[in-house]
């Protein structure tokens, strides 16, 4: 399965796929060093590739940019066939942020999820800090449905840092652990289309 947009192409998560990942760069902010794609054996990849796509209520995918460069991957969990919704999470090559994929890796996926996939639904979760990430989601047609506090996942972060001090509201430090603030954001079919359509007429 291939879904083609103007600069991107999205198709189903191959194993060598992620062997590719492993050379990806680092993000500088340690507020997304979670986003980094871990240093993992040959071995461990594999187990990881297979956690990732062995089930029927998750599905992943490959994004290559117009060059055929591997430069993110996405999936869909949780998914609910009744109801016609899933949770989206997405993850991009550190080097192939701000130069405007998210947007359109959004705008292609979506337009096959709600049409061939007949989708009713997408939700997502996007830290408060990662307002790049939020304003994206927004553009497309994301609306906050709820807003909580969860553990963030390095303890040791620098709290002098100036990426941390920049976004410090953003945080609750609780003794030795750290939390932050997280938004649970939704959009649906016919918002999508709506939105789309008025992007397009400007």
């Amino acid at each position: 399965m291939k879904i083609k947009g103007a600069r991107v192409t999205i198709e189903d998560l191959r194993l060598d796929h992620v062997f590719q990942m492993s050379r990806w760069g680092k993000h500088d902010n340690p507020l997304l060093g979670d986003y980094n794609f871990p240093d993992l054996s040959a071995r461990e990849v594999t187990k990881w590739y297979g956690m990732k796509v062995n089930s029927v209520f998750n599905k992943y995918f490959s994004i290559r940019n117009e060059d055929g460069e591997l430069i993110g991957y996405m999936g869909i969990k949780d998914i609910k066939f009744i109801r016609r919704n899933s949770t989206l999470g997405i993850v991009l090559d550190p080097n192939y942020i701000n130069k405007g994929y998210g947007t359109e890796i959004l705008d292609t996926f979506l337009l096959y999820y709600f049409t061939e996939m007949k989708m009713r639904k997408m939700i997502l979760e996007v830290a408060e800090f990662n307002k790049r990430a939020y304003r994206v989601y927004e553009k497309i047609g994301f609306r906050p449905v709820g807003y909580y506090l969860d553990e963030f996942y390095n303890h040791e972060l620098d709290l002098s840092n100036p990426h941390y001090l920049e976004h410090k509201s953003s945080f609750v430090i609780d003794g030795k652990k750290i939390y932050n603030y997280i938004y649970k954001m939704v959009i649906e079919k016919k918002g999508f289309f709506s939105l789309r359509s008025k992007r397009e007429t400007i």
